[in-house]
């Protein structure tokens, strides 16, 4: 079930191995990225799209927005 979560919230996830998915457009991803986050873009959020998450571990996603 998706849930926001603060910064020690993450960390604690991280620490428990969970994954990293930035859900930003594939150009914007390639210019910059979080440390091994993977890129699933959010047009591609579906079941093949995220065919290779590991469906027992934890998944942040990440965007951002500068408005």
């Amino acid at each position: 079930m998706p849930r926001g979560v603060d910064r020690a919230g993450v960390r604690r996830l991280l620490d428990e191995g969970a994954q990293v998915v930035e859900v930003l457009p594939a150009e914007e991803y390639r210019e910059d990225h979080l440390p091994g986050a993977v890129n699933i873009p959010l047009r591609h959020i579906d079941p093949e799209g995220v065919s290779d998450l590991d469906k027992g571990r934890p998944v942040i996603v990440y965007c951002w927005d500068t408005a």
